[in-house]
């Protein structure tokens, strides 16, 4: 019903964000991460919506990367996790983290968010296997509103290229670095169909080191 919003900033505070859109003011529910980087008050945003409709409410929930809310929306499609539970993981991931702790059953990763235990974590892992793609993540997802991440400079379209840069980072992973430690080191080699997995490992370790 409402996609997103553009207008300017009223106020934020407790993971609430007021913007002005031509003089009415939408409630917004924002995760921590977006709090931080929401503009001051007075300068205009736009911030990707989901509106939830209750017996006793309507109300909004916000993001302001698209690809945020990708996520979003797979997470709460989800039995047993609401919006507020999603936003609680977008506040302490980015949708790239996640799709990596997805994709490597780092269920541990996902509980650290607050109110989302053990059990909840790996329920979400198993079901969003199927609503996510670890392509996404490696194809440099979610860098809208000045993302500083990059995509892997592949120096081909074909499938053989691509499957060895979600080797590399799969490995890198497997070695103990962290989902985006892995992410950032491969992102900034530049693979051909010719390299192996481990060429590409290779190079991304020296990135790391």
């Amino acid at each position: 019903m409402i996609t997103f919003l553009r207008g300017k900033v009223a106020a934020v505070s407790d993971g609430l964000a007021v913007i002005d859109v031509n003089g009415v003011g939408y409630r917004v529910f924002i995760s921590s991460r977006d709090m931080e980087k929401m503009p001051g008050a007075g300068k205009e945003v736009k911030i990707h919506t989901y509106l939830s409709v209750r017996e006793d409410a309507m109300l909004l929930y916000g993001c302001l990367s698209a690809d945020d809310m990708t996520v979003f929306k797979a997470m709460i499609s989800v039995s047993g996790i609401g919006p507020k539970a999603a936003l609680g993981i977008l506040g302490a991931m980015s949708a790239n983290d996640i799709r990596f702790a997805v994709f490597s059953d780092d269920a541990k990763a996902i509980s650290k968010a607050q109110g989302v235990g053990p059990k909840t974590a790996k329920k979400l892992i198993l079901e969003l296997k199927d609503k996510l793609k670890l392509e996404d993540a490696l194809g440099g997802g979610g860098l809208e509103n000045g993302g500083a991440e990059t995509a892997p400079n592949v120096e081909s379209s074909g499938a053989k290229a691509q499957q060895t840069v979600q080797d590399a980072v799969s490995a890198l992973i497997a070695l103990g670095y962290s989902n985006s430690e892995a992410l950032r080191a491969v992102r900034g080699v530049t693979v051909t169909d010719e390299m192996t997995t481990e060429d590409v490992l290779k190079n991304a370790l020296k990135k790391i080191v």
